[in-house]
């Protein structure tokens, strides 16, 4: 059970998404992608970030990142991957239990990606606020980076 006795979605997991089973780690495709593919890396373990996380685990997750990127290329063609934890209710972690997100990027997916995982992708962030169905995660047309610094590394 998640916090506040609510069941944790990465805890009962729905097997039609489970692309691979390790021993510490699965990894799913994530119900609310960015883009086609996006897939999540998730210790079977329930923890919350991180840093709550057993060196075992991390090592598991981080070599299930090879394992997705490789399944993920077997049925899309991307040109790009952002990979990315979100820790604590300030780091955009809307789930408490950790996992790490593998998101295929594509030519044309945003109008400028400069900065990665600086920006997200333009209506697909809020998955929370409304519906995303029909959404292909094509370009917006919307500004994509807000107050920038193009001369920032």
């Amino acid at each position: 059970m998640g916090k506040e006795g609510r069941s944790c979605p990465f805890c009962e997991l729905d097997r039609a998404r489970v692309f691979h089973a390790g021993d510490l780690v699965v990894g799913l495709w994530d119900a609310f992608p960015v883009n086609p593919g996006h897939a999540l890396l998730v210790p079977r373990r329930h923890v919350a970030t991180w840093f709550d996380a057993t060196d075992e685990e991390r090592a598991e997750l981080m070599a299930a990142v090879d394992v997705a990127r490789t399944t993920i290329e077997a049925e899309h063609e991307p040109d790009g991957y952002n990979i990315g934890i979100n820790v604590g209710e300030a780091g955009g972690q809307t789930v408490g239990h950790l996992h790490v997100h593998v998101i295929p990027r594509y030519a044309g997916d945003v109008e400028d990606p400069r900065g990665g995982v600086r920006w997200v992708v333009p209506g697909k962030a809020a998955y929370w606020e409304g519906d995303t169905e029909g959404d292909t995660g094509g370009d917006t047309g919307g500004d994509t980076g807000g107050d920038r610094n193009d001369d920032e590394p």
